[in-house]
């Protein structure tokens, strides 16, 4: 069975972990309704992406 030699120090485990961190999501802006919207998905507020009406809304 595989053992280390020696203990990893705190900072090579901290250093291991840095890009484990939770990120904020990229938020951009409907260019129909200007709501925030995720990138890449369709608007809830409107239902348009890339300028088509992918799902009918009530307001439309």
């Amino acid at each position: 069975m595989a053992v280390p030699k020696k203990k990893k120090s705190k900072s090579k485990r901290d250093t291991r972990r840095a890009h484990d961190s939770v990120k904020m999501p990229n938020i951009s802006h409907c260019p129909n309704c200007h709501e925030p919207v995720l990138p890449h998905h369709v608007c809830p507020e409107c239902g348009t992406y890339k300028g088509r009406t992918i799902i009918k809304t009530e307001e439309s």
